[in-house]
């Protein structure tokens, strides 16, 4: 599998306005509509998704290539196995 550069994606999913635990279940969702090796961008301000959503990726196999926090938005960009 070719690794993407982390600021190239083909989803974006803006969950800013969820709360626990619909961010973590919005992005398996929506995870599990795209193809291997396609790259999704998250976007949260819920401070749980800091450890549930990496974690999640952790378990089942997917490569977070980027993790931020800028002006209180979490922003996770994850490439699906």
């Amino acid at each position: 599998m070719v690794v993407k550069s982390c600021y190239e994606y083909d989803v974006i999913l803006d969950a800013r306005e969820d709360r626990c635990p619909m961010p973590l279940l919005k992005t398996k969702m929506t995870l599990n509509k795209m193809a291997s090796g396609d790259c999704l961008c998250v976007m949260t301000e819920d401070a749980g998704s800091l450890k549930d959503i990496p974690h999640y990726f952790t378990i089942v196999g997917h490569t977070l290539l980027n993790q931020e926090e800028k002006n209180g938005v979490f922003t996770f960009i994850v490439q699906k196995k």
